[in-house]
Parts: structure tokens; C-alpha cells; sequence
């Protein structure tokens, strides 16, 4: 029986692991949610709001003894992760704002009498989560979905049990039995999909095509948020300096272990090499160390399967005719750390240009000319996000409308925003987690008409 294990990115050594359930236990826990849904859905949405803030503030007493799980099981920063619970904390109060305008029945207009619209849940939404963001993923997709009414199941990555359980303590703390977690094996997710009404994934394209099937099966909907390779476009009038200085923070932030983070940095001829010294100046300031330490800015990668994979991508990389202009050799040692590395002239027969770039990598292409630069941009499976820096913001506008990705960031860096939709296009996945849009994703959207 595979268990849920934590093991310290920082040294390697396994600090934790749990027994996954038996089978007959998941029956037992999908019960006793759907139990517990029918009075939550019953509650006014402004009742529920008033219940997920209690959960807010939970939240922010805990925010120092979760981060520091986090920390020592995912490996990132202790800044990072205290800034993880603080934006999860910022979206709870954000629904508990909005929903209940947002959610209140609409009357439309017809030949009838009346006749409208009314947002009831579906029930019992899944979740199968990683491990990269544990609290903010896992509170992304629950918040809105409680707030419209549904009980929610997280299958919650295997690497972080102990931060998982932290937050399932704290939603205790808070009163509210519709958000529980399943410690299931991999083999018991199609039970648990047959089981729930709809399910969201965050992780990789590959994992999310299997999750899409086995939902498609069961007729369930589905929301997924899967890898990105975001571009990040500097075009000839950019400000160099801060186009880098934002480039090495989008790329190395989390140990470069983000689906959203700037990875592809396309550049055009006449700045090309302005950017790169500036880039390399940049990266060449991080620090690598413990995570725990203040002065630590380069946090290791969480697992040692994740690290060997991305060196493998580096070495196919150089054998393929990019130059390595920094980092890229396989540091000896206890723990899972690896260098903030640059390839340049990164080209299509290397893997990088193609594949998720899932760590400190950043790769370096060189367009011919502006036109070239877009279509650099679109030229990979996946669309999640993108940023392109000009100081000519109408021609930045402009060329936007010509990326294919869920999002464009116009001199600045992606992110996420929760006054915003977030999700992808292509391999990225489809659906949309965060504002208005992201709370109508698991709603009945019921129409009513009386003669």
C-alpha cells in the first residue's frame, strides 16, 4: 500500500508518512459529505459567508505553525509560503463579499410571467490536488464551490500529508464539515470521481487527460488547470532592466516549481544580448540554501525524481545545440537543490522548447524579428499565460489578441489574480478557477419559467 509521505526538501531525509485508507473507507467519507451538503446548501449564501470567514481567520492564527509545514515539506521559502496562506486568506473574504451578490437568483425577461435563473450546487465536488501550491490550490477551488453551496473532497498530493492535515485541522477549527480530504491510492480516483457530481484537477497535462477520461466516463464535469510553458516577451523599446528583473522573479520564484511562472523568454535582435547580460546579472544574485534561512532566496526542488528530471531536460538541451550560460550541473550533497541555470538559443529540437520546464530553468529564444516573436510564443501545446514588455502599450494591446493563452500581462510578469478568471487554453487545460467566473464553474445554472 502506497503511503503519503513528507520528506525535507532541504536534506532528503523522510520526516513523516501516513498509511493510505482502506478501500471501504472512501464509501464512508463520501457519505457523510453529501450527509452534511444538503443543510449546507439550504444555509443563504450569505449564512455560508459568514461561516468561510470564521475559517479566514483560523487561517491567519495558524499562518505561521501551516507555513512552516509547507515549508519543510514542499521546500519553499518560509516568505513564500506565509505569502501562500496570507492570498488564501484574501480569497475567502473576497467570496464572502462577492457571492452573495453574485449568486442571488436573476429574473429574465420572457413571455412568461416570470421567468429566471437561479445558481443551486451540484453536490459533492473532487479535488485532486498537487503539491506545489498545498493550501492555496486545495482553498482556490474549495472556497468558491462551498460558497455556491457544494461539499468538496480533496485527494491531496502524496508528498504533503502533514500540511494537508494541518488545514483539515484548521477547517475543523472553523466548524465546517463539508471540506474533508481523501487518503486514497491512485486506483480508488475513478471510485471517487463515480462518486462526486464534478471534479477539479490542478497538475500535469498528462495526469489531466487521464482525470478528463475517467470523468468523461462518468459524465461528471470537470474544470483542470494543467501545465504552462508561459512566454515572456521583450520587444525592441522594452525597459531591459526591469523586464529582467521581473523575468528572474517569475522564473525562480518557488524554485521555478510554478505552472504560471515566465519560462520561455523570447527576446527580439535588437536587445537581444542587452537582455541576457541583464538576465544572467540578475540570476547570479539568488541565493540557494535553507528555505528556513532569511537570506535564502533559491529554494531546493521538492522531490528527487522532479530534480533528476529537469537536469535531464538541461543535458538534452546542450546536446541539441543550446548554449548553457549558467547553472546546469547536478549539485552533490544531502538535499534536492539545483542552480539557477540559462540555456540560450534554445531550439525546437531541444526538449525544453516543446515540454514543462518544472524548475530554476529558464530558457532563452531568439526571434527574428517582432511577428517572429508571436509566433515563438504560440508555438507549444500548451496557453496558459503570457507577458509582453514594450513601452508602446497600444502595439503591446495589439499584439495580445494574437496570443493563444488564457491570460496576457502587459509589462508585467503572470499571475493570478482573484478579481480575475485564471486557467488556459490548448494543454493547459480548460475552465476557469478565481472571480465571478471561477465561483459559476460548479453551479446548477437553473432556469425557471411560469405561464
Amino acid at each position: 500500500m502506497t503511503a503519503f509521505t513528507s520528506c525535507n526538501p532541504a536534506n532528503g531525509e523522510v520526516v513523516f508518512t501516513r498509511p493510505a485508507w482502506p478501500e471501504d473507507k472512501l464509501a464512508d467519507a463520501v457519505a457523510r459529505l453529501k450527509r452534511a451538503q444538503h443543510p449546507w446548501a439550504r444555509l443563504s449564501v450569505a449564512q455560508r459567508a459568514e461561516r468561510l470567514l470564521k475559517l479566514a481567520d483560523a487561517l491567519t492564527a495558524e499562518r505561521v505553525a501551516l507555513a512552516d509545514l509547507v515549508t519543510l515539506e514542499v521546500g519553499k521559502l518560509t516568505a513564500e509560503c506565509l505569502a501562500e496562506i496570507d492570498k488564501s486568506v484574501q480569497l475567502i473574504r473576497y467570496y464572502a463579499e462577492l457571492a452573495p451578490g453574485l449568486l442571488a437568483a436573476k429574473t429574465i425577461p420572457t413571455q412568461a410571467s416570470h421567468s429566471g435563473v437561479a445558481f443551486e450546487p451540484l453536490g459533492l465536488v473532487l479535488a485532486v490536488m498537487p503539491w506545489n501550491y498545498p493550501i492555496w490550490q486545495v482553498l482556490r477551488f474549495a472556497v468558491p464551490a462551498l460558497m455556491a453551496g457544494n461539499a468538496c473532497l480533496v485527494k491531496p498530493a502524496p508528498s504533503v500529508p502533514q500540511s494537508t492535515q494541518k488545514l483539515l485541522d484548521i477547517v475543523a477549527s472553523a466548524n465546517l464539515a463539508v471540506l474533508d480530504a481523501a487518503w486514497i491510492e491512485h486506483d480508488q480516483v475513478e471510485d471517487a470521481i463515480k462518486a462526486a457530481d464534478a471534479v477539479a484537477f490542478t497538475g500535469s497535462t498528462n495526469t489531466g487527460r487521464v482525470i478528463a477520461s475517467l470523468a468523461g466516463r462518468h459524465l461528471k464535469k470537470t474544470v483542470l488547470e494543467l501545465g504552462g510553458s508561459n512566454p515572456f516577451i521583450v520587444l525592441a523599446d522594452a525597459d531591459i532592466e526591469t523586464a529582467a528583473r521581473e523575468a528572474c522573479h517569475s522564473r525562480f520564484r518557488d524554485a521555478g516549481q510554478s505552472c504560471n511562472a515566465a519560462k520561455r523568454m523570447i527576446v527580439v535582435p535588437e536587445i537581444a544580448d542587452a537582455f541576457v547580460d541583464a538576465f544572467l546579472a540578475e540570476a547570479g544574485r539568488l541565493i540557494p540554501g535553507d528555505p528556513r534561512h532569511r537570506a535564502t532566496t533559491l529554494a531546493p526542488l521538492t522531490r528527487a525524481d522532479l530534480r533528476e528530471a529537469l537536469h535531464a531536460q538541461v543535458l538534452d538541451a546542450t546536446a541539441n545545440g543550446a548554449t548553457l550560460l549558467r547553472g546546469g550541473q547536478m549539485p552533490h550533497g544531502a538535499g534536492f537543490y539545483y542552480p539557477a541555470t540559462v540555456l540560450d538559443h534554445v531550439n525546437p529540437a531541444c526538449r525544453v522548447y516543446h515540454e514543462e520546464v518544472f524548475g530554476p530553468v529558464a530558457s532563452i529564444l531568439r526571434a527574428r524579428d517582432e511577428a517572429d516573436a508571436i509566433r515563438l510564443a504560440n508555438d507549444t501545446p500548451f496557453g496558459l499565460g503570457a507577458s509582453i514588455y514594450t513601452a508602446d502599450t497600444a502595439r503591446g494591446w495589439a499584439l495580445a489578441r494574437d496570443i493563444e493563452a488564457g491570460s496576457v500581462y502587459l509589462n508585467r510578469h503572470t499571475s493570478s489574480d482573484l478579481r480575475l478568471p485564471f486557467g488556459g487554453v490548448k494543454a493547459s487545460g480548460y475552465g476557469r478557477e478565481l472571480s465571478e467566473f471561477g465561483l459559476y464553474e460548479f453551479v446548477n445554472v437553473k432556469t425557471y419559467w411560469q405561464k
